[in-house]
């Protein structure tokens, strides 16, 4: 059953293009309209599970399936399956990223287009998550005080005021608690997910490698909302510290909306930009073990708690700060690293109507961001 899971989410790897949600909308089709691997039911239990937790909840969603159908073996096949293709993608372009290649106007062409991608990741966030006045006025406290206080303060911040204002004012209706059957050895994998998270910062102080370790494994432990949010959290931990510059960190983002699988896999392209294969999978791992910890060991306290109301409530707030956080991170670091005149800003809006309008792939417009720069720069300089 092993190989199983492991080729089923291989060939998903390779084939999901459109982000978390769409790769949801993947998995129900695959699991559950074609395979029968469980119910609707059980489907949206998983998703809602994944969705509580920090880190990227389709990645999530996927290791739950591979747990469900195969045990602990089945967790990391499916996690292995649908995370190498993109991330080997994204190591071999960090690669080629080399020299006056990172200057190219084509380069510049995929950060606009990841403007474009970010603000409409935005858009949609905002419509499922601030529904209302009120949630739309945490996620505006929320995008000031990661403007006012820049770095995984000014985040967390956010994410706890969001966390204590939802628990406050909101009433979401009560829903019954998942019965999942609780893994072996849950409690233990908790417990290293909170142990490594404190004492990670400690061994960062040793070496290098301790430091990518622990700036890639906190990042991937405190990032909620997925793919687009761990955009400011990765900034501020690679490009803060000078361990790569902006602009191919810019690069490198909007390269990812073109990949298929998870957007996770630019922690690989971050690894092999700042030290090469062994660094890019150190990376990689780093930033998805939470969740390979959280999936594994978190479902018991799932099943005990998912249907009391405060802690609904409490999410609902936390993702309205989320959708703050990616306003913020949309101006800064993405807009104010890859827009600086009327064509960079015109470009950028016409991949903004060309993935809203006419619903064009992500891929797609990425390769249209890259042309109209290069386009653009063959005009100006003629």
């Amino acid at each position: 059953m092993t190989l199983e899971v492991f080729w089923i989410f291989l060939r998903l790897g390779l084939t999901s293009f459109g982000g978390p949600v769409a790769h949801i909308g993947y998995f129900r089709s695959e699991f559950v309209a074609r395979r029968r691997w469980l119910d609707e039911e059980a489907y949206a239990g998983i998703v809602g599970f994944c969705q509580f937790l920090p880190g990227p909840a389709s990645s999530q969603v996927a290791m739950a399936l591979g747990q469900m159908r195969a045990g602990a073996a089945g967790l990391v096949a499916a996690f292995i399956g649908f995370t190498l293709p993109s991330a080997l993608l994204m190591a071999l372009f960090a690669f080629c990223l080399t020299g006056d290649l990172a200057n190219a106007p084509w380069v510049h062409g995929l950060k606009l287009a990841a403007v474009a991608v970010v603000a409409q990741a935005l858009w949609s966030m905002a419509r499922a998550l601030t529904p209302d006045l009120l949630r739309l006025g945490f996620a505006v406290v929320a995008a000031g005080l990661a403007l006012w206080l820049p770095g995984e303060i000014g985040q967390l911040a956010a994410i706890a005021l969001g966390a204590a204002l939802g628990f406050a004012l909101l009433k979401p209706q009560p829903v019954t608690a998942m019965h999942i059957a609780a893994p072996r050895h849950a409690a233990p994998l908790l417990a290293l997910f909170f142990v490594l998270l404190v004492a990670l910062p400690l061994l960062a102080r040793l070496n290098h490698g301790f430091a990518l370790f622990d700036a890639f494994y906190r990042t991937g432990a405190l990032v909620f909302g997925g793919g687009h949010v761990v955009l400011p959290l990765l900034q501020h931990a690679v490009v803060a510290p000078g361990w790569i510059g902006n602009a191919p960190f810019l690069a490198g983002y909007g390269a990812a909306q073109a990949m298929p699988g998870p957007l996770f896999s630019f922690a690989a392209y971050l690894g092999a930009a700042m030290g090469g294969w062994w660094t890019a999978a150190l990376c990689l791992l780093a930033i998805y073990l939470p969740s390979l910890l959280l999936v594994a060991g978190g479902w018991p306290l799932w099943r005990a708690v998912a249907h009391r109301a405060g802690l609904r409530a409490a999410l609902a707030g936390i993702n309205a700060a989320v959708v703050g956080l990616l306003a913020a991170a949309l101006w800064s670091p993405v807009i104010t690293g890859a827009v600086f005149g009327w064509t960079d800003g015109a470009i950028a809006l016409a991949a903004l109507f060309l993935l809203m309008v006419p619903k064009t792939p992500s891929w797609a417009v990425v390769g249209f961001g890259a042309v109209a720069a290069t386009l653009v720069a063959r005009i100006s300089g003629a």
